[in-house]
Order: C-alpha cells, then structure tokens, then sequence
C-alpha cells in the first residue's frame, strides 16, 4: 500500500528513534518479538508474553488485577506487563513497528488501529474469534467499528470497551443557582455564564485545550449543528459554515467562563481542576468518574450524555473503541491469545469496566447489575443505542487520522483560543487536511 508524505516522514522519524525505544522495551522485559515483518508462530502456548498498556498510569492497577486473576487460572503463562501512557502510545508502536521489540499483546484504540495495522504489525483475528469462546458474545456494533477502524474488511482489534461524550456537572452548584441539568446546549450555554464569578475564582465551565482537545471541539460543534455525517461526497464538512459558527461560540467560552490555564490542560490536569470543587461543568468522557467520585463524594455531581438540540436529538461523534490486538511478531501467539480471551471474558471485562467507568464490550458483562446502579455508564449506553441519537463517524479508518487529529492540529487549536486563528481558518486547514488524507486512502483501496 502506498504511504502518505506524512506518514513516511514519521515512520523516518520513528527509525532515528528505535534504538532508544527498543531498549526500553527490552528493559521492560519484552521476549524479542521483532518488527512488523516478523510473521511470528504459535510457540507452545506457555511461557512469558508481553502485554502494552495504551492507558498505562490510568489503568495499570486494573490491568494488573486481571494479569494476576489470568496467571492464576495460567500457571505456565505470565505477563510482562508495560504502561504506556497514552498520549505516547502511538509512538511507541510506530518506533518498535521499524525498529523491532513490539509486545505480544497490545492496547490499541480505534483512533491509531488504522496506522498501525497498516504497517503490517496486527495479526488477522476474525478466524481466532470464530473459533472463540467470545464468538457471539462481543457487541456487534463495536465489532463493526473496530472492523472499519482497521482500514477495511478485516478485524485487528478486540473491542474492550465503548466510551461516550460525558458532560459532568456538579449537582450542588446547580441547586444553589437555581439552574436546570444542561441537557440542551442552550441549557449549557446559560449555565456557564451564570456560574462564573471570576472575583471568587468560580467559573462555569472548563474547556480541553491541551492534549487531546480535538475530539471534544467536534462533539461540540456536531452537537449544535446537527450535521449528522462528517464527509459529503468526498469532501470532509468540518468546515461547513454552520460548524465554523459553532466553533466560534464555542472557543469564545475560553477565559470568559472558563480558566486561562485551560489553554494548556490535557485530561488529567483538566479532571484535577474540576474535583477541586469551583468550576460548574466539565466535558470529558465515562473514564473519569472514579476521580470525581473520590474527589466529591456522591451526590454533588452528575454525569449526562452531551446536551442535544432543543427538539430533543443528540448529535455526537464517535468515540474511539478500546480493545486488544495481536501483534503478528509474537513468538507464542497461542498464549497472547489465550490472555485476550480472558481479559475480555464476562468476569474480567465486567471487572475491568466497572473500573473504567466504561461499556463493556462483552454483552454478558453489559448485562451486570453495577451497570445499572452507575448512572453515567447507564445513560451512556441508552445513549448510545437511543432512537434520537445519531453518531457522526469519525473517520478513524485513515492512517493519518491520529495525526491530523493531535500533533498536526492541537497546537492550532490552542492559537484558536488565544485568538491568533480564526474558526474558520483553524477548520479550512484541518478540512484540507483530511480531504487530502481521504483521497490517498481512496486511491489505495
């Protein structure tokens, strides 16, 4: 398959890098898996396997539950297991892809699926599921996300987990202003504006403008528009007019009922800055909700599906699905697997969710009773599947969709916000961008 410009000037970058990498993963304790090249074998189904984290830090005490609980009942496998954090995680795979030392099993979201199975890195697993325990147990609807997100018809990825659009909001400042849930937008909108009182440091919202921002601006600006499909032909329409208009109401939030720190905050600093108790709303996803229990105790906040428009319907765009891949290179992919059929197993991926604050993948699990009892995960999931919600897809299918995504375009965002970009300048580019970036895919497919 052809590569893009983009893509080849990254992979270089990645070989200057390897040497560094693949010590580390080596020091890690990674069993010399090698390149994306390396077609790998079965080995005998025990020994040591390597597993990489893509949340490592955030979701390494789970992950180590499950190793533990998978060792127990696999004696003669253990698991080496690497965090990674995720705002390095694609790197890391791009690196040890040309440089050699990938795991045997890894954590790889739909957003960088594309770029790394595309380097020939990721085992086929449709006939592994086939003959799997898992096999009509896994939701359809992510398996066909992880499918498509795969570039093609193929699956490389087991889905662990959906996340959603989540706007938190603390309960308790709402009463006492006398304010209704931001279920609409325009519900939201007011709702900033009355929260803030910037005399005693109290702001009504806080906006991502850091690592990761992206994703949550599109939410918004879909969310108010209604535009229900990202491409029209084969042109992107990021940068529709109604969509510029939403940007430029949304950004114009920043610094009025928001903090000027927000321009630098990625997700953690963000979710720290909303648990400290003086800022009315926050958008981020289902995974945080452990934080802001421990942070503010039940009953002082609530998280809700994003605001829909005044009729009722709720326009989002999809959220990237969690899952597990096999990496082709592996010396014992009998084991690897065996691990990925446990850690999604009913028992594990219940386990691992709850946690998480997310859907489980694995339908038996979503069937659990703490599913209920979470209302965030409940009306995430009702979300998810309601009548009036319609999903605009991201296209994650697109190699360089991560990149176009993050490092090509977040520090623009944070220009944006500081004002030394226009909306309509930040989404031509990121439309040029993409239009571009569909078109090479088209022609290799």
């Amino acid at each position: 398959m052809k590569k893009s410009i983009r893509r080849s000037r990254r992979a270089a970058t990645a070989v200057a890098l390897g040497s560094v990498l693949v010590l580390t993963a080596t020091a890690c304790g990674d069993d010399g898996s090698g390149s994306a090249g390396d077609k790998g074998g079965e080995g005998s189904g025990k020994g040591t396997i390597t597993f990489w984290d893509n949340n490592g830090g955030v979701r390494t005490d789970i992950w180590k539950q499950v190793i533990a609980d998978f060792e127990k009942k696999y004696p003669d496998i253990k698991v080496e297991y690497v965090g990674i954090p995720a705002a390095s995680a694609q790197s890391k795979y791009d690196t040890a892809i040309q440089g050699g030392g990938l795991p045997d099993v890894g954590g790889v979201g739909t957003a960088m699926l594309a770029e790394v199975a595309v380097q020939g890195a990721l085992e086929p697993l449709d006939d592994r599921i086939a003959k799997s325990p898992l096999n009509g147990k896994l939701n359809e609807g992510l398996l066909a996300i992880s499918t498509s997100a795969g570039g093609g018809d193929t699956l490389y990825q087991v889905p662990t987990s959906a996340n959603n659009g989540t706007l938190w909001y603390r309960t308790d400042l709402f009463e006492q202003a006398g304010l209704d849930a931001p279920t609409t937008w325009s519900k939201f909108y007011d709702a900033a504006d009355k929260l803030t009182d910037k005399a005693k440091n109290r702001f009504g919202f806080t906006i991502r403008g850091g690592e990761g921002a992206i994703a949550p601006a599109l939410d918004a600006v879909y969310g108010q528009t209604g535009i229900t499909s990202f491409w029209k032909g084969d042109k992107t329409t990021v940068n529709d007019p109604r969509n510029v208009a939403a940007l430029e109401k949304y950004v114009a939030l920043y610094k009025k009922v928001t903090p000027a720190a927000d321009v630098n905050n990625d997700f953690t600093k963000m979710v720290a800055q909303w648990d400290s108790g003086t800022i009315g709303m926050l958008s981020h996803n289902l995974g945080s909700y452990q934080d802001h229990l421990k942070a503010l105790g039940e009953g002082k906040f609530r998280g809700i599906p994003n605001p829909t428009l005044e009729d009722g319907t709720r326009v989002q765009v999809s959220n990237p699905v969690d899952g597990l891949s096999l990496f082709k290179s592996s010396k014992n992919k009998a084991a690897a697997w065996k691990f990925i059929e446990f850690a999604v197993s009913h028992e594990e991926n219940s386990k691992f969710n709850r946690s998480a604050g997310q859907v489980p993948a694995n339908t038996d699990a979503a069937q659990d009773a703490w599913i209920q009892q979470s209302e965030p995960t409940k009306l995430a999931a009702e979300a998810l599947n309601g009548t009036n919600t319609k999903i605009v897809q991201l296209p994650y299918y697109l190699p360089d969709w991560n990149t176009i995504s993050k490092a090509d375009n977040e520090p623009n965002f944070q220009k944006l916000l500081l004002g030394k970009m226009t909306a309509k300048d930040f989404l031509d580019t990121l439309a040029d961008q993409l239009d571009s970036a569909q078109a090479d895919w088209k022609q290799n497919h």
